[in-house]
């Protein structure tokens, strides 16, 4: 009897040794690693898009505007290339802009105005600056490197019945605060999809400046499980203006020319 408690107790004993060595499939996400996931989750091969924008006043008056779209990605890489078109009203018809990312270095940013024909290229400070006149920086369209931030994990909660991480993310550097214009951001991320469904900005000040939201989320590329929100919106709830931006025929990895996305492009 004496016997079998031993080995029962020495089989136990390793058993849990082993566990305790094993890498745990169920260790829990770090605010990093989630951000990472959020980074790249709307990252396909390439798309086309066709997009309606609404500028609203704080007095309920607006604007639309209308665009066609293309991205592509350099390469081996997830830096993402983003052209844009306004194609009405007349008064921005021709207007377009390139973003590319360069993960190495600072991204790229050219837009052309057809009234001076010619192209016209942002360096990196401008990423704070307004998307041809929307409630959406530059430097929101392209996006934030993740290492460029502290990121920590505040709670876990649902908003609008849909499971989120809440993560605060601050500068790194006085550099990325110049660049950015923004002293945080605390983004709701949807644990299912990795979108941030909903993100507050802070200005260099810490005051509240900026509300992102991301709606109508859908799976671009389930082989890959990519996801695209279809309506994205921005206030200023300093000012009470926003954009809303409404994406139409989204079309996913069919094979996009790598010719238009150059600065002498945009002079065509």
């Amino acid at each position: 009897m004496q016997l079998r408690d031993t080995s029962f107790a020495a089989a136990a004993a390793a058993f849990l040794c082993a566990l305790s060595a094993a890498p745990s499939l169920a260790a829990p996400l770090s605010a990093e690693d989630i951000m990472k996931q959020n980074f790249t989750i709307s990252k396909v091969a390439d798309s086309t898009q066709d997009a309606t924008f609404r500028l609203i006043n704080s007095q309920g008056q607006e604007r639309i505007r209308q665009t066609s779209g293309q991205t592509k990605l350099l390469p081996g890489t997830t830096d993402n290339r983003r052209i844009v078109v306004f194609t009405a009203p007349a008064d921005i018809r021709g207007t377009k802009t390139l973003l590319i990312e360069h993960s190495g270095g600072d991204d790229d940013i050219w837009i052309y105005l057809p009234a001076m024909k010619k192209v016209r290229r942002l360096v990196a400070n401008n990423k704070k600056d307004s998307f041809v006149g929307t409630d959406f920086s530059y430097g929101d369209v392209i996006g934030y490197r993740v290492d460029d931030w502290n990121h920590t994990l505040l709670r876990e909660e649902a908003l609008s019945g849909v499971s989120c991480w809440v993560i605060q993310s601050t500068p790194k550097s006085a550099e990325v605060e110049d660049i950015s214009n923004y002293s945080k951001r605390i983004s709701w991320i949807d644990k299912r999809s990795y979108i941030a469904v909903k993100t507050e900005i802070y200005d260099k000040e810490g005051a509240y400046m900026k509300r992102l939201t991301q709606e109508d989320v859908r799976e671009i590329d389930p082989k890959n499980h990519k996801w695209q929100a279809m309506r994205l919106t921005a206030e200023n709830v300093q000012t009470g203006h926003r954009t809303v931006i409404e994406l139409e025929n989204f079309k996913a990895n069919i094979g996009v020319s790598d010719a238009e996305f150059t600065p002498s492009y945009l002079e065509n």
